[in-house]
């Protein structure tokens, strides 16, 4: 196209050499329309902070639970996925990953990218057991990273409903009568380790029966395939339809869910759960400090309003809220306090 001479292109580049711009300006002439928005869309451009284009979050982000759809772990995170969704103005998909003890799903994130869009939901066990099992293809310590605690578990003492135990007492004595005869199940790492402590109380010996999850521990113990087991809270509505037994809590007071059952302490033989009771969140090493900062704010405030405490006290867990620092010194304590039990009984945990 010609206009007074001059050669008009489409392209920006066409036109910044084309018209000769420092001339025309020291004529004092008016810049070419074209010219004058490729020069005002560079200059906004340039303004544009960094983060304004990698805001986060800005995709769907994922929460692996690192055990089956049913346990408690599960229960909480789908408590409060919905919510922080709305909170962050990007969905949270919950993504079941069970097996190997919890191993499995926190595998997938310890492998992610540090982005802040795989986390993790998971219960203490792997975080204080991990560096005691053999064959995990991660760090625990070293490639993941407490974000924020959700809940504690109340962790009870459970048994089938025909076994001849109406009390904690009653199964000591009676596996004290029956040694190595009756079977114990459990759904993680730290519900085994846990209940080898104590049946070291209590002086008395039973079998193990590992599974890949607490809802099949439990479908099992209801069926009547094992006697007795520890479990996180998710036993109470089975409990209470009277298809197995709560026995005690294990804790070193009685549970507001459940305040007409014993402790274990009450029945002589206490055993302290722990860090293997919190619930957290979890994410790969190297997360932005600005994206740990907001998981934990947004998360705590949802974990503290009534709806999130009314769905917990349903399933007999308390939430808990307390530092990223806090929970790290927690689990800390505990890798060093299962450690020696570990070692002294000789439990295997691969």
């Amino acid at each position: 196209m010609h206009r007074n001479g001059m050669h008009l292109h489409c392209g920006f580049q066409d036109i910044s050499t084309t018209i000769p711009l420092t001339s025309t300006l020291h004529r004092g002439t008016r810049m070419h329309p074209l010219l004058r928005l490729a020069v005002a869309t560079t200059f906004v451009f340039s303004l544009a902070p960094p983060a304004l284009a990698q805001a986060w979050p800005a995709k769907p982000m994922r929460l692996i639970v690192n055990s089956p759809p049913g346990a408690s772990v599960d229960l909480i995170a789908r408590t409060f996925a919905p919510r922080l969704a709305s909170a962050l103005g990007q969905p949270v998909v919950v993504d079941n990953r069970g097996g190997g003890g919890g191993a499995i799903g926190v595998s997938a994130v310890a492998k992610s990218s540090p982005d802040g869009y795989t986390l993790l939901h998971s219960a203490g066990s792997l975080f204080v057991f991990g560096p005691h099992v053999k064959g995990l293809d991660f760090d625990i310590v070293r490639d993941l990273e407490p974000i924020v605690t959700t809940a504690r578990n109340t962790v009870l003492v459970v048994s089938r409903s025909g076994l001849a135990a109406g009390s904690l007492a009653e199964l000591i004595a009676l596996a004290r009568a029956n040694p190595g005869k009756l079977n114990f199940g459990s759904g993680s790492y730290g519900l085994h380790a846990a209940t080898e402590m104590m049946l070291r109380a209590a002086k008395v010996q039973a079998n193990h029966v590992p599974y890949k999850g607490v809802a099949q521990m439990l479908t099992d113990l209801i069926a009547g395939h094992i006697d007795f087991a520890l479990d996180p809270g998710t036993a109470i509505p089975h409990g209470k339809a009277g298809k197995l037994r709560i026995l005690a809590v294990a804790s070193s007071a009685r549970s507001s869910s459940l305040p007409d059952i014993p402790t274990t302490a009450e029945a002589g033989t206490d055993v302290d759960v722990g860090a293997i009771a919190v619930i957290g969140m979890y994410g790969p090493a190297g997360l932005p400090r600005d994206i740990v900062s907001r998981l934990q704010n947004e998360t705590g405030r949802i974990m503290q309003t009534p709806e999130s405490r009314a769905s917990l006290g349903r399933i007999g867990s308390d939430v808990l809220n307390i530092s990223a620092s806090e929970f790290a010194a927690a689990l800390s304590r505990d890798r060093e306090r299962y450690g020696i039990l570990i070692r002294e009984a000789n439990i295997r945990i691969e």
